[in-house]
């Protein structure tokens, strides 16, 4: 147990020395009061578009604050996960992570549109995204937060970065610490960040290798697993169905809540990313919070809005503007 922990601290001593300055930030610079003047209705219209897509099909609150998540992970928060491929620029939508799996993006230029309505050219993407992913959360059961704006929208985008930086389903625990630690995050933001996979839904080809391969391993002791994985195997065919999707939370997929920390204890977590903080014979330090979060909802609410805060925080140092529209870059 002692040197498990101490391969996990020295680990994280390497990257923390060695990482890029890539959550640099003048705190003056996000405010809960930047669009006061400017803007006064920002959030207002963006609760209002949220409220809508929503009650149209909860799974879109997942759809956005996956989009958050995949923006503030490649160059910090800055918007550029929304821009389309051009012929002088290269996106991030392309990504391994991103292609068959970002979506969403039509309810963002939906917000956008309202916005520009209202203020031209005041209210940037990457705060649209910040706003937006916090809303969803709330509309489906889930705590809220302050979110600070004033972010600026970057005009270039990283398909290496996003390639490299984002993490997979398919890592090992250190690799996905090591990866929330390059951005400023700690092994506790990790999984309170994590537990946002309550209201989320994963690709086929993201845990095929996880149901037909390490599942019965870290999911033997418990019987009702072999119902669970029956069921998932059904919907995930070991040479089709790419694009058939399971709900990380099967308990309850539509309600931002700490149920899905007990499908980890029970090994039946969906995503080897997923269970990997539960099973791994390094991962005491991230079982124990899997434990309190599964506990003590409270705890884990806490927590996962002070990470969220703290992942938005993330900026882009090289700056950037107020794109006019999401998808491109202004001309």
């Amino acid at each position: 147990m002692a040197s498990s922990k101490f391969i996990l601290i020295f680990v994280c001593f390497i990257i923390g020395s060695l990482m890029r300055s890539t959550n640099a930030q003048d705190p003056s610079k996000l405010t809960l009061e930047y669009y006061s003047k400017t803007c006064p209705h920002a959030q207002e219209i963006v609760r209002t578009e949220m409220e809508c897509f929503v009650r149209a099909d909860p799974r879109n609150a997942a759809l956005l604050l996956r989009l958050h998540f995949h923006d503030c992970f490649v160059q910090g928060c800055d918007g550029s996960v929304l821009l389309d491929d051009t012929e002088i620029l290269i996106g991030e939508k392309q990504a391994e992570q991103n292609v068959n799996s970002l979506k969403g993006f039509d309810l963002v230029d939906k917000i956008k549109e309202k916005l520009e309505a209202e203020c031209p050219g005041v209210v940037t993407c990457a705060d649209l995204l910040a706003i937006a992913a916090r809303d969803a959360v709330v509309l489906v059961g889930g705590p809220y937060w302050h979110v600070p704006v004033g972010r600026l929208d970057a005009k270039e985008a990283s398909l290496d970065l996003a390639n490299n930086d984002i993490p997979t389903p398919q890592q090992g625990l250190l690799t996905l610490i090591s990866k929330f630690w390059a951005k400023g995050l700690s092994a506790t933001d990790m999984v309170a960040l994590v537990g946002s996979h309550t209201i989320g839904f994963a690709r086929c080809a993201n845990y095929r290798d996880r149901i037909y391969g390490d599942f019965e391993h870290t999911s033997k002791y418990n019987p009702s697993s072999e119902a669970y994985l029956n069921k998932v195997k059904e919907t995930c065919p070991l040479d089709s169905g790419d694009d058939n999707i399971s709900a990380m939370d099967y308990a309850s997929p539509a309600a931002f809540d700490n149920a899905f920390y007990d499908q980890l204890i029970r090994g039946e977590g969906l995503l080897n990313s997923d269970q990997e903080m539960w099973s791994s014979v390094l991962g005491s330090q991230t079982a124990d919070l899997v434990n309190k979060y599964w506990a003590d909802p409270g705890l884990f609410f806490k927590q996962f809005s002070d990470s969220m805060v703290k992942m938005g925080n993330i900026t882009n140092p090289e700056g950037g503007e107020v794109r006019k529209n999401c998808r491109f870059v202004n001309t």
